[in-house]
């Protein structure tokens, strides 16, 4: 009994550890809020680098391909570049869902810290990775909890664009296009409470204040 007692505080200690790990020192992307309204935000995002893998024409649904684009940016941030770097995590991972007449592509993207934006290092060709080189642009952002599934990002896009269109009402021209959108993860599979995510779409060609 007070080996089992044992082998549970030591799955707890360790599962406090691994949340303080990843809860700490997490550097994300720099961005200022422009506008801010009770369920979306607008924020200008600096320039920054982003690696990106590609899953493409995937007939697989928005879990899996988001767990096979990671797993080759877990790869990439654990040495497999050109320059033997490992990095430590950053959030968020983004999966941007694009769809074209062939299925379903997905990218999954890393963000790069500061200290490599320059000059990321190069991935290991066998890892089919791609370096984004982001400018200054305008994301619109609509935050929602739990975990992000199949069964929900494309109703939580469609909560996006209802909350979008009525705040940019005679603006919205622009959101005819439904085809693309990204979600944006914060935390790690085994944070199972008070989990962030967000819905993003680049609105900077939209007529919006400052952007």
């Amino acid at each position: 009994m007070e080996s089992k007692k044992w082998q549970w505080l030591c799955l707890v200690v360790a599962h406090c550890i691994g949340l303080l790990a990843f809860s700490f020192a997490i550097e994300s992307p720099q961005y200022k809020i422009q506008h801010s309204w009770p369920d979306i935000e607008v924020r200008i995002y600096k320039e920054s680098s982003w690696i990106s893998a590609p899953v493409q024409g995937a007939s697989t649904p928005f879990q899996n391909s988001t767990e096979s684009g990671f797993h080759r940016l877990y790869q990439y941030i654990h040495g497999a570049n050109l320059d033997s770097i490992k990095f430590m995590m950053t959030a968020p991972v983004l999966t941007n869902i694009n769809q074209t007449e062939n299925g379903t592509d997905y990218y999954v993207k890393f963000y790069v810290p500061e200290k490599y934006e320059a000059a990321p290092p190069l991935p290991s060709p066998a890892l089919n990775l791609q370096v984004e080189k982001w400018r200054t642009q305008c994301i619109a952002v609509r935050k929602f909890s739990g975990f992000a599934k199949d069964e929900n990002v494309h109703s939580e896009f469609e909560a996006f664009l209802t909350s979008l269109r009525k705040l940019l009402a005679g603006k919205s021209t622009g959101l005819r296009d439904k085809s693309s959108f990204t979600i944006a993860q914060y935390n790690a599979s085994f944070h199972l409470s008070g989990r962030l995510n967000e819905v993003w779409m680049n609105v900077s060609e939209l007529e919006i204040d400052g952007c």
